[in-house]
């Protein structure tokens, strides 16, 4: 199972790393060592809490005021294998992204919980917000 750094799971979450930092002091997400002694969180730990801070909308607020762009780098926090086709769920910081591709597709790419990987979304519309 990969494991993250704070820094990559603070990146994943959408905040800074002293967020991340204060989150795993607080046991809020659990942490081991590796060999080096840096922190780690296991990445299906990390899947799970990034739906706790997304539900909770606990992430950072201070976001800048921009279009999103159209790829939305995260952690893969469920797989659904049907018998030909599949569901994956993407947690991008705050955005939980759902896509319908082939199994086939799900099993070249190795797609399981906890893995980082990027939705990547083509649209003809496209709103922006200003917060």
């Amino acid at each position: 199972m990969q494991s993250y750094t704070i820094g990559q799971a603070a990146r994943l979450l959408g905040v800074s790393p002293d967020t991340a930092r204060r989150w795993a002091d607080a046991g809020k997400v659990a942490t081991h060592r590796d060999e080096s002694g840096r922190r780690l969180i296991d990445g299906r730990d990390l899947a799970a809490f990034s739906i706790e801070v997304a539900q909770s909308g606990t992430g950072e607020e201070d976001a800048s005021y921009t279009s999103a762009r159209n790829a939305f780098p995260g952690i893969v926090t469920a797989v659904k294998l049907g018998d030909v086709a599949a569901q994956v769920e993407i947690q991008a910081g705050p955005h939980r992204l759902v896509s319908l591709l082939t199994r086939e597709a799900v099993e070249e790419l190795g797609l399981e919980v906890g893995m980082q990987a990027t939705a990547r979304v083509k649209s003809t519309s496209v709103h922006i917000d200003r917060v």
